[in-house]
């Protein structure tokens, strides 16, 4: 009961599926194996598959083994920025950038699914992106991010602001680790986007690194 107390206290739920993990932007055949085995752990509850620079069809098969994984976990699979793919692929949702099309179009094309925002560090972002029917936003980058390295960082405020005036779910992105992630969660955040402690981690392997979220 002492150690249930502690983990409210500090602003986590043991037993909460914090996690939005992110892929690597390439991934080779051995990524789906390293996948299951790190959603076995239970801690994830959106998988973002976010590929550069790949051709629909290679995509699509990747798509196509990676849904059965998060499937068998009941993790939820967002596609990054091409809504009309998410859709044709029957994922759960799509993430979108700011400078990725048309929100409104996005939302028409994905009525019944997942739609998700980045909106950096603006209030304005947010407001507009809830207005539009967004289901979840995200701030960022926090912290020196390898993945977007030139990204501009974000004061914490902005999340006890999201606390307080957003009604739906705040990710928080950007830099991520098993250091820093606790204070963004006190902070309000309900859910942390990890990518690269998880897949480019010189001293832990995915199936370890995904272990320090708890």
């Amino acid at each position: 009961m002492v150690r249930r107390f502690r983990k409210r206290v500090c602003g986590l739920n043991p037993l909460k599926k914090f996690v939005y993990l992110i892929s690597p932007n390439k991934i080779d055949h051995k990524f789906c194996k390293d996948l299951d085995k790190v959603l076995s752990y239970k801690n994830v509850s959106y998988f973002q598959l976010r590929l550069k620079n790949i051709k629909t069809n290679k995509l699509s098969k990747f798509v196509n083994k990676i849904k059965k994984i998060t499937s068998k976990h009941k993790v939820k699979l967002i596609i990054n920025d091409n809504f009309i793919f998410a859709s044709k692929a029957k994922a759960d949702g799509c993430h979108m950038g700011q400078q990725d099309g048309s929100f409104e179009i996005a939302r028409y094309k994905l009525k019944n699914k997942i739609l998700g925002i980045t909106c950096h560090n603006s209030k304005i972002l947010a407001k507009n992106a809830i207005k539009n029917k967004a289901d979840y936003v995200a701030f960022g980058s926090f912290f020196k991010s390898r993945l977007k390295p030139n990204a501009k960082k974000v004061n914490l405020n902005i999340l006890r602001w999201a606390k307080k005036n957003i009604k739906k779910p705040v990710v928080a992105i950007g830099g991520i680790n098993n250091l820093n992630y606790k204070k963004l969660i006190r902070n309000g955040a309900k859910y942390i986007a990890i990518s690269s402690f998880i897949w480019d981690n010189p001293s832990l392997k995915p199936k370890f690194a995904i272990k320090k979220f708890k």
